[in-house]
This record gives structure tokens, sequence and C-alpha cells, in this order.
């Protein structure tokens, strides 16, 4: 790996200081900012009675030469009072933690219609190289970020060091795994989905949700800022580059493509859809904002390479899917099934056929040692054996199992010995072994499966998960009754993976420790116990 830009602070150091400033009190497609030369202008902008970097700055989607970086001023209505409709912000980039070295800047207009959210994409930067950066407007400046690019595409890396992370119910517990991740030497944090939650739940109730369920653009953005408060989920944004996915809280629980578990008129919820994508492109550090000609799609799907070592992809599981088979006429969504001759129809999809398509084209023509799979929810069976046939939850891929034998049919036919599936959403940690014919000891095992643990979201009971344990011979841990995020380190000859939790539910003083742990060895599909 490249080695650290010299400064007077470590990176060790500048964790540290990150996470304590932390706790101190729309630009269309992303368009490239304009560089300028100092940040003389921003600085004769407003000056600020409420600190307007509130809710913090973050980086992602890195690239060799390239990476995102945000912030969203949050204004107070008095500051607003003394502002024109737009808002310049600066956007300086340094090669070392203490800003010594500065390396460029960029300034950025914003306003109202895009909730004041800025998006930068550096560019012109070195590959595999450790950056610092802050947002200047006004009187007022950022905390510091701490981002990086990805190495040369044909780059020898030794290592690439993951936080795969999910599901973190504001309500449900406090983000303890966020902290602990700042603090560790990472190269990126990967979330897979449920980033916010629409819905509440008093049951298990830690804190409370500002306002009722979002609906509108409002209301979403307020969810994403009540989230963005939080000290823990600052920091680690600050202290690390992430590469992002959704699932469904984004929008609602369980919605499919253009339907919700309402039976909403599809254009109706489409609108409500397009409000969700809006305000989660305003609050993210991603490239690709809502489609210019139709508000209600936006690409998340990515793959990124690392160096020579890995090519990572982030699928979508929501918005291209065929809806859920067998639905409850009263209640849309997911349910569980017996007996459902929907789930044979192999026309059936769960990524859509265009992103299948380019997804199964992309592992193809892979020549990196690792193909990891990112993507929203567990891949494995979690079905149950009933007198009456095996049982199957029609919002996961046992939803769509004629889909699932394809994409890993795919993997076995084209020879592919090094595909990982990387998962979240089902609130527990899974260590899997992942074949066309799911638990069938005579169809080969093709790819590996990790699913992690949610951050705060409350697992399934015991009783139900030792009948998913018995029934489900492919499965080797699965545990839902600690939160937290695992840990991945991958290296030429081998992954390996920690599940980092924390007693359910997720209180404040909260302590991680190591669960299980496992390996994958390079060319050896399969899971193994470390």
């Amino acid at each position: 790996m490249t080695a650290l830009p010299a400064g007077p602070l470590n990176r060790r150091d500048w964790h540290r200081l990150a996470l304590a400033a932390a706790m101190t009190p729309w630009l269309g497609a992303c368009a490239q900012a304009q560089a300028v030369g100092s940040s003389a202008e921003a600085a004769q902008g407003p000056r600020w009675q409420a600190d307007p970097f509130s809710l913090g700055v973050a980086s992602g989607q890195p690239q060799p030469d390239s990476v995102v970086l945000w912030t969203r001023l949050r204004i107070t209505e008095v500051d607003a009072a003394q502002m024109g409709q737009s808002v310049g912000v600066v956007c300086e980039l340094f090669a070392d933690a203490a800003l010594r070295q500065p390396v460029r800047q960029w300034r950025v207009l914003t306003d109202a219609s895009r909730a004041h959210s800025v998006h930068v994409i550096a560019s012109g930067l070195q590959p595999g190289r450790h950056y610092w950066y802050r947002f200047v407007c006004g009187s007022a400046t950022s905390p510091v970020g701490h981002t990086r690019t990805s190495p040369g595409v044909n780059d020898a890396v030794d290592r690439l060091r993951i936080a795969l992370a999910s599901c973190q119910h504001f309500e449900q517990g406090y983000f303890v795994a966020h902290r602990e991740m700042a603090q560790r030497d990472l190269d990126l944090v990967l979330f897979v989905g449920d980033y916010i939650y629409e819905s509440t739940n008093p049951q298990y109730m830690l804190r409370k949700h500002d306002g009722a369920e979002p609906k509108r653009l409002d209301e979403y953005r307020e969810r994403h800022a009540q989230y963005k408060g939080d000290a823990d989920l600052r920091a680690c944004h600050a202290a690390h580059t992430w590469v992002m996915t959704w699932d469904d809280h984004e929008v609602v629980n369980d919605y499919a493509n253009d339907l919700d578990r309402h039976f909403s008129d599809p254009q109706v919820f489409l609108r409500r859809r397009a409000a969700a994508y809006q305000a989660y492109f305003e609050h993210m550090p991603v490239r690709l904002g809502p489609d210019a000609n139709n508000a209600s799609q936006m690409r998340i799907h990515d793959r990124m390479a690392w160096g020579r070592l890995a090519d990572l992809w982030t699928l979508d599981c929501r918005q291209y899917r065929d809806h859920q088979a067998c639905p409850d006429p009263m209640r849309g969504g997911g349910r569980v099934v017996v007996g459902c001759d929907a789930l044979a129809d192999t026309s059936r999809t769960m990524l859509g056929t265009a992103q299948e398509q380019w997804f199964t084209e992309g592992l193809t023509r892979s020549s990196k040692r690792w193909k990891l799979v990112a993507q929203s929810t567990q891949m494995s069976s979690s079905g149950i054996n009933t007198p009456l046939g095996r049982s199957a939850f029609t919002d996961g891929w046992d939803g769509y199992p004629q889909a699932r034998a394809k994409l890993l049919g795919h993997v076995a036919q084209a020879g592919l010995k090094d595909v990982v599936v990387l998962g979240g959403d089902v609130h527990m940690n899974v260590a899997a072994q992942l074949r066309v014919q799911a638990n069938d000891e005579k169809s080969p095992i093709v790819a590996s499966e990790l699913v992690t643990t949610s951050i705060t979201s409350r697992g399934l009971g015991e009783k139900l998960l030792a009948q998913i344990r018995d029934s489900n011979p492919d499965i080797l841990h699965a545990r839902s009754d600690e939160r937290g995020y695992t840990l991945l380190e991958v290296k030429p000859q081998g992954i390996s993976a920690q599940f980092r939790t924390t007693p359910n539910p997720a209180k404040a003083d909260g302590v991680l420790k190591t669960q299980a742990q496992f390996q994958i060895q390079a060319g050896v599909p399969g899971v193994q116990k470390a």
C-alpha cells in the first residue's frame, strides 16, 4: 500500500482528533465543482449565528484519481434571513493531517432546492493516497475529514480492510459500532442498506425519531438530518471513505420497484420514492443523483477496483425487482409462504434484467483475485422445513430462488473461484456456503457468504433462529442476539472476517468484542471457521 503523506500528525493521532471534532458541537448529477485559488471569497460569505456544518462531512466512491466529498449546510431561520438564494462554499483538500500541504480547492454554489447539500468530485488526485479535507463558508469552517483514493487498477496491493455495516434504527440503540469503526485503521466503510428507518416501534425505543413517518421530501430530509446529528455516525463518516448501497427503509419497509406494502397507486408511490431518493442523495457522498428525466430513478449500483486485489460490486436489490410473490391481499410486502408456485417462475428477478446482465458480464471479465459482491440482504437460504413443505420469506432471495440459482450458476459455469457475497438486512451475523442448489451436498460450493448483523436494529428470536439453523446446513454460523459490524481483511491469499458485536440493545456505553471469526482461502470457495 502507498505510504501516508508526511506530516506532524500520524494517522492514529488524526483519528482521535477527528472523533473529538465530530463530537463538538443536488448538484443535478453531481457536477464537477469549479477549482479556485483561495478561500477568500467563501470567507466573505455569511456571518453565521449557528454552526452550519453540524451535520458533518463525508467522502465516498473512491477511484484511483478521484473521490466524492460531501457536506450539507444546516441553516437556521435566523441565518436564512441574511442570505441570498445561493450560498458559496469552498472545499479545501490537503496532503497532510495538519493541513499544511494544500493540494486543491473547489468553489460550489448550493441552495435550498438541494437542501444546501454540497457534492464535490475531487478529481486529478494520485492513486492510493490519503487526503484530508474541509469546507469553508463565510465565518464557518467544517470539521476536518479524512479520505483516500483507491489504488491504480493494475497496482499490486497487499491488503484491503473493510468495515461492513447495515441497519441502524435510530430508536433501537446507539451507534457504538460507528464509534469503534471511526477509530480503526480502515480503507473503506461498506454500508449495505437501511441507513435510516422511516418507521417507529415504541416497544423497543431507546431514543425517539423526530416527527411522523416521512413521506414528503422535507420529512425525509429531516429524518436524514436527525441521523447525521449522531456524533458517532459523524465521526465514522469523517474518519473513513464510504461505499454504499441501499435497502428498503431508506424509502419504506419492503417496497419492491413501484409497489409499497399498502398497494398504493404506483404513481403516488413513485412520487414518494422520488422524494426519498433525492433526500438520500442530498445526505450521502455519492456521485449520481436522481435521474434528470425521471426523479423516481437513481442509479446506486456500481463497481470499483482495488488494484489487482479485488473488484467490488454494489448491487441494488430494490429499485428494479419484480414484486414479491404470492402477496397477502390485505397487506403487501414480504411474507412467509409454503407452496407458492410463483417461486418457480424463472423470469422473476431481484436485480432487474439490465443490472443482472451488467453484473454477470462484469464478473466474467474480472481479472482481480477477489470478486466482492455487496448487496443488501442474505443470499443463502433461510427457509424452514415444515410438515407442509419448505417455507420461504418472499422479500429476500428465498423469494427469488430462480434468480439466485441463475446468478450462482453463472459463477459455476464461468469457473470463478473467489466470489464472496456480502450482505446485511436480516439483523444477524451469518457465515454460509453458497451452492446453485441450496443445502444440497451434491451441489458444489461455488461462493462464500458473510452477512453482518445490524448496527442497532433488533434481531430474530432464538427459537426461530434455531429452526433456521437446523433447516439449512449451508449456514455455518447465525446469531441475531448481538449488534455490531463485520471487520474484513482482504489479502491475496485469503480473507479473514471478525464479527464485532455488543449485546442487544446497543447501549450508549456499549463495548464491542469478537463474536466469531471466519476465513476464506483463495482458490477454495466456501467459508471456514478460523
